[in-house]
């Protein structure tokens, strides 16, 4: 009777543990598997209205499935139009134009326990990232190791989805049926992006002004390249204990100490927060769409302030034109010029894509239809300063000999009339770049 009861007891106990074995299981996989209850993360706030600026798709699963509405990619990453998709081009279309022995070679040590033992040179590497406004993007297709982007201008791009791409981030969904729907990459076949009939209800992004100690920036706002809208929150804690803000609720941020921040509430109280990377030393940077410059990145040593301020309805999809190509006239140091089409660093041939290059601890990424002319030397001669860009606007602005326009720059293609053999410029050649102005210009980050 005893041996019985203790068989009934251990069946008992096994029968309870597979019950939450499958009760752990099914939570486990609901964010793979969708449906009308799914939580939202962004409870509705008092702050939603009609938003032109939110991205808006339509979204195929593996499985034929579809699902249409607002999207933020990374779940709780890139919400806006004016943001970039990024990642890493599987090859340059561009590499086979230049000979071999032409191609730009670096420098590299060999060092053993921080000695220099030998030195040898090897080929730059013409691997670029790939990035693009999701306002330029039509398609976004997911098959097997590769993710294709195709762009509003018909050119498409091949990216290695597994090298730091943002779709393998994931895509959060707010369908016409009210769910709120979480897909992991791996689950998405084809993203279609257009402009939504009739615009969509959302927060409202942010929209401010940025302050270094030198400078100023104004447009729409990622705060620690992450939140962007008045429902997202800002963390960190104060004497009592943990706080968190909406940024709807938020009327400043201004840097206190290399940890913490002044946060003044639309109210007009005050609080101090520190303990997080938000706050403090840890932010990865705040990010603005600055009509003048495109995008601008603002590192936490240069970051002195946040004022917020009302964004309006936003930049709409149909706001962004396709990219053209890129047009205009490269100067050498001998004093030879080459006119047509131009492919910067081997690789960028488009107006839509972007310069990058820092200053003063503020990272620009200016897109090259913006850009009047890049003085890289002074009569032909050799300069270790920085190099001169003027807009199109008349912005006049000095940039650091990095990024793309460092020694890493892997020179330019230019296509003259009817020819399609390229004639190559090294950077080392170069000493100026004059560029046509597109006829249509980007977007302003807030049209009002």
């Amino acid at each position: 009777m005893v041996s019985m009861k203790r068989s009934l007891i251990a069946l008992g106990w096994i029968a309870g543990v597979l019950l939450l074995l499958v009760f752990v299981n099914r939570a486990g996989n609901r964010k793979s598997e969708p449906g009308p209850s799914a939580p939202s993360h962004y409870p509705p706030t008092g702050l939603e209205e009609t938003q032109d600026g939110v991205l808006y798709g339509r979204v195929t699963t593996n499985a034929g499935t579809t699902y249409e509405g607002r999207l933020r990619f990374g779940g709780d990453e890139e919400a806006l139009w004016s943001h970039y998709f990024n990642g890493t081009k599987d090859q340059n279309r561009w590499a086979s134009y230049v000979p071999p022995e032409q191609l730009p070679k670096e420098v590299r040590p060999i060092r053993v326990f921080g000695i220099t033992l030998a030195k040898r040179v090897v080929e730059t590497s013409l691997t670029r990232p790939f990035m693009a406004q999701f306002g330029e993007i039509a398609v976004i297709e997911a098959s097997g190791r590769d993710v294709r982007v195709t762009l509003k201008s018909g050119s498409t791009y091949d990216l290695d989805r597994f090298a730091a791409s943002d779709f393998d981030d994931g895509l959060r969904i707010w369908d016409s049926r009210n769910r709120v729907i979480d897909l992991d990459s791996r689950e998405i076949r084809r993203v279609d992006l257009f402009a939504p009939e009739p615009p969509v209800v959302g927060p409202e992004p942010l929209y401010g002004t940025v302050r270094t100690g030198r400078e100023e920036f104004t447009g729409l706002v990622q705060w620690n390249r992450q939140e962007c809208m008045s429902s997202d929150e800002l963390d960190g804690r104060t004497e009592e204990g943990e706080m968190s803000l909406r940024f709807g609720s938020i009327r400043s941020i201004a840097r206190r100490s290399r940890d913490s921040s002044l946060v003044t509430r639309t109210d007009g109280s005050e609080v101090v927060l520190s303990g997080t990377r938000e706050v403090g030393s840890g932010n990865r940077g705040i990010y603005v769409d600055d009509p003048r410059f495109g995008r601008v990145l603002i590192s936490w040593n240069s970051f002195a302030r946040l004022d917020l301020s009302s964004a309006g309805a936003g930049v709409g999809y149909g706001d962004f034109p396709p990219g053209q190509p890129l047009l205009g006239r490269v100067t050498t140091r001998q004093g030879d010029q080459f006119v047509g089409r131009l492919v910067y660093d081997r690789d960028e041939s488009e107006t839509t894509e972007t310069l990058d290059a820092p200053s003063r601890g503020v990272d620009y990424s200016l897109p090259l239809g913006l850009i009047a002319s890049i003085v890289v030397s002074e009569d032909g001669e050799a300069d270790d300063g920085p190099v001169g860009v003027t807009l199109h606007s008349g912005e006049e602005l000095s940039l650091e000999r990095s990024g793309d326009l460092g020694g890493g720059n892997a020179g330019l293609l230019v296509f003259g009339a009817g020819g399609e053999h390229p004639a190559y410029v090294s950077w080392a050649e170069v000493s100026r770049i004059e560029f046509d102005r597109p006829p249509e210009m980007l977007p302003p980050s807030n049209p009002q």
